[in-house]
């Protein structure tokens, strides 16, 4: 069963930010969608099996913290 979750990503602003953290984190094992909101400065992962260190090192990866929310 996939599982969906949504980090909170205040460092994006723009579409090179969607581009950098989907490519990112599309390439992790098991991801089957990855959405970047500009607007709400969200990412938004589906996995199966969803690795949640995994995710956030990729978005770290890609040049962007996440923060709890």
């Amino acid at each position: 069963m996939s599982t969906t979750i949504t980090y909170s990503v205040p460092g994006i602003s723009c579409g090179h930010c969607r581009t950098a953290i989907t490519s990112e984190v599309s390439t992790l094992a098991g991801v089957e969608s990855v959405d970047v909101d500009v607007d709400a400065k969200t990412v938004t992962v589906t996995a199966e099996p969803l690795d949640e260190a995994a995710i956030v090192a990729a978005i770290d990866e890609a040049g962007y913290e996440v923060v709890a929310s």
